[in-house]
């Protein structure tokens, strides 16, 4: 919920439409309270005005699994576009818990707290609503926090998912050498003490 609301507030809340084009699970972070928050802005793109899509001649991005696939065919990117990695994402996380054994709790092995099987399904089916194929098949993020807090409101059916390639996302051999864009996230570690 918390990393739906913040896309939310990137698309629709601040100043300028904010798309994020890199979201995956390693650009999340949790905070102390875990909390989690949307991190490593690089490759975000700011909307203006009434602008809805945009069109890059590169794509760029460190995980096409999350990508989706208006985006890897044409370059063409939009608030959607992040709804897709947003889907994959809650999908990602459901199957991670379902493999462990562990879907009835939350990640991080808090197992006091128990989620509702309903909650679990529930989740499954937003994120299905996010990677349909078509862009105007899923829903906003609004919507998409909506249906997630909201366990009285109907959810429509999920139609056929958009491109799925199953790899990882170190495999970059698929694009020649020169085309290949990635990020790289790197970590620095400070020591708070005066030296």
């Amino acid at each position: 919920m918390g990393i739906a609301r913040g896309l939310l507030y990137l698309h629709q809340d601040s100043r300028l439409r904010i798309i994020h084009r890199d979201l995956k699970s390693s650009n999340i972070l949790l905070d102390s309270d875990l909390n989690p928050k949307i991190s490593d802005f690089g490759l975000a793109r700011t909307f203006g005005g009434d602008q809805t899509e945009s069109k890059t001649k590169r794509v760029i991005g460190s995980c096409s699994g999350y990508m989706s696939p208006k985006y890897i065919v044409d370059g063409k990117f939009s608030v959607k576009s992040d709804v897709f990695s947003f889907g994959v994402l809650l999908l990602e996380i459901a199957w991670l818990l379902w493999k462990e054994g562990r879907a009835l709790k939350v990640a991080n092995g808090i197992a006091e707290l128990l989620l509702v099987e309903s909650e679990v399904l529930r989740c499954i089916q937003v994120g299905l609503l996010c990677v349909q194929k078509l862009p105007q098949d899923r829903p906003t993020m609004a919507s998409v926090v909506v249906m997630l807090s909201n366990e009285s409101v109907t959810l429509p059916q999920p139609k056929e998912p958009g491109l799925f390639v199953e790899r990882s996302c170190d495999e970059t051999d698929t694009l020649p050498r020169e085309e290949t864009y990635l990020t790289q996230n790197d970590v620095a570690i400070s020591v708070p003490e005066p030296r």
